[in-house]
């Protein structure tokens, strides 16, 4: 562990932001209550105690956040007894957002980080760091240029290191959300050209929600949207669960605002619209 954290600073030593660590500039964290972004949240916690500097944690908002994911953020705010700056973001503003295209992502990131560098900015912190890490190069994330362009640090990506690595230094480090699965934007749920509505993603929000009462809390989850139908995602371990439960997870959803509902028998799949979309095409 002495080892990671050496590796850390070391890090963000090596970038010029050595600044850190004289208590006269400071760092900003873009913190989403994941375990990657508390991890981080966990590290610059220790380095602090050995030498003070100003720190930012910085929350965007939008609707594009789950109401779990703000959940995780206010008790990381409580466990380590921080103060999180919440900035709205308006990102239905932007149609690529709006229209769900291929690069919504980059300008989601884009806005999403430009509000929390300008934030920082007036508070006299330059510097802003964020969770991606190392498998995140091996996906379709458009929105690493964006990062990128906008000088955003990503210490556990630049490092190579992975999310499972991620999730084992985070349980050595008692981080509580250790085992929290992946949550991506809400925006992840719908294929790309279907147009994001508040309602709709409210209504998905509300609908996967439901589904995660019935799951045990490391379980990954999505509720997939295909107009009226709404396809769930889940671990095969976990059909003969929901299937005991199936007239109530029906009602529940068509309650809700669907039509029909189905289990994806394929199982749990990550980025599943995502495999049409050429790796050339990778931002």
């Amino acid at each position: 562990m002495d080892l990671f954290i050496n590796g850390i600073t070391s890090f963000i030593q090596s970038t010029g932001i050595a600044k850190l660590f004289t208590a006269t500039e400071g760092t900003a964290l873009a913190f989403s209550g994941g375990v990657d972004s508390t991890l981080l949240l966990a590290v610059l916690s220790r380095m602090q105690k050995k030498a003070s500097f100003p720190l930012l944690v910085l929350n965007a908002v939008s609707t594009l956040q789950s109401v779990q994911d703000k959940e995780a953020v206010d008790k990381a705010a409580l466990e380590y007894g921080i103060k999180v700056d919440r900035l709205s973001c308006d990102v239905l503003s932007l149609p690529e957002v709006r229209n769900n295209d291929l690069l919504r992502c980059y300008h989601c990131k884009k806005l999403l980080f430009k509000t929390m560098l300008d934030f920082a900015g007036e508070k006299g912190i330059p510097t802003l760091l964020e969770g991606s890490h190392a498998d995140d190069l091996k996906s379709y994330r458009p929105g690493r240029k964006a990062l990128e362009e906008l000088g955003v640090i990503s210490p556990f990506s630049r490092l190579g290191i992975t999310k499972q690595q991620i999730r084992s230094l985070a349980a050595l480090l008692n981080v509580a959300v250790a085992e929290r699965p992946a949550s991506p934007c809400l925006a992840t749920r719908f294929d790309y050209g279907t147009l994001l509505t508040a309602e709709k993603l409210q209504q998905t929000a509300q609908g996967e929600g439901f589904l995660r009462t019935l799951l045990p809390a490391n379980a990954d989850l999505r509720l997939r949207v295909h107009g009226t139908l709404a396809r769930i995602e889940v671990n095969t371990c976990f059909f003969s669960l929901l299937f005991s439960r199936s007239e109530e997870i029906a009602e529940t959803l068509k309650k809700i605002g669907f039509e029909r509902v189905t289990l994806d028998l394929a199982g749990f799949s990550s980025g599943s619209y995502d495999t049409k979309v050429k790796k050339t095409d990778n931002g």
